[in-house]
């Protein structure tokens, strides 16, 4: 069986949107069109992805397998065209992904000094992008806060870094140098639960979740509650209106270095040596 990228992206709209009408119009095709290229895809595979009834269109039990499986799959082709098209322009080319927080100009320098012949380019990348720079080939390689989702990405752990509580400038708590979970369960957190291991305060109620730093730093600044942040990025958004403070006996957040899994280029192996003997004797000045 040859499988269709485009079918799958076509199913993954579907998927995602829980709607052939929503669908059809991001695709800029008709509804009946659509609709036919989903069959044509469960043919081919020989199972129903779509249960459908008067409530809206729902994945079966092979839907949902093969949704979590074609989004990694498509972001992957999109990362083989994108580093072909790259290596016919420029050659030996060689992107590194930098986040907030992480020290990285003289691990840069050093690099590009082992590898004058490689092209080597520094791009931001948000922590929100942090898995999907890395799957669509934005990025060669990435530093990344753990943990991941992608069963595509591998990743070699490099430095531990504490994790601390962003309260108003007005909170009393401003007033500690280290915080417990007790003492922050005087205000709800505006994060994901998940963001603080044995958090088991209340969290503040929201319509959508906030994922990027500055969201949720306003949302701290407005007085709804704290957020969780790794000590670097806090101190590289920092701002007057809201303190970071130690969190106290908190796991701390692991800094690393991701890659996709099925990789093979030797840069990576050498900049990820270099990239833990840089962080490590950072961490022991």
């Amino acid at each position: 069986m040859s499988l269709d990228l485009r079918k799958l992206g076509y199913f993954v709209a579907v998927a995602q949107s829980q709607s052939y009408v929503r669908a059809a119009a991001e695709l800029h095709i008709t509804q009946p069109a659509l609709s036919r290229q989903i069959q044509a895809l469960e043919q081919s595979l020989g199972v129903t992805l779509f249960t459908r009834d008067r409530r809206g269109t729902a994945l079966t039990g092979a839907g949902r397998q093969l949704l979590e499986d074609a989004v990694p799959l498509l972001a992957s082709a999109v990362a083989l065209e994108r580093r072909v098209r790259a290596a016919a322009r420029l050659g030996n080319e060689f992107t590194i992904g930098f986040m907030p927080g992480v020290p990285f100009t003289d691990l840069l320098a050093e690099f590009r000094a082992a590898h004058p012949d490689v092209s080597v380019d520094a791009r931001y990348v948000p922590i929100v992008e942090q898995e999907p720079y890395l799957l669509d080939g934005t990025v060669d390689v990435s530093f990344v806060w753990l943990p991941l989702k992608s069963r595509e990405l591998r990743h070699v752990e490099l430095l531990d870094v504490p994790r601390v509580a962003v309260v108003p400038a007005s909170s009393p708590l401003t007033r500690s140098t280290t915080l417990s979970l007790e003492d922050l369960r005087t205000m709800p957190l505006v994060d994901d639960p998940g963001s603080l291991p044995g958090w088991r305060g209340d969290s503040a109620p929201r319509r959508r979740p906030l994922v990027a730093v500055e969201e949720r730093l306003e949302a701290v600044a407005a007085g709804e509650g704290f957020c969780v942040l790794p000590a670097g990025v806090a101190h590289y958004y920092r701002r007057d209106d809201v303190t970071a403070v130690e969190i106290h006996g908190a796991e701390p957040v692991i800094v690393a270095l991701a890659y996709t899994r099925h990789r093979t280029m030797p840069e990576i192996q050498h900049f990820a040596a270099m990239a833990r003997r840089h962080l490590t004797s950072r961490r022991d000045e």
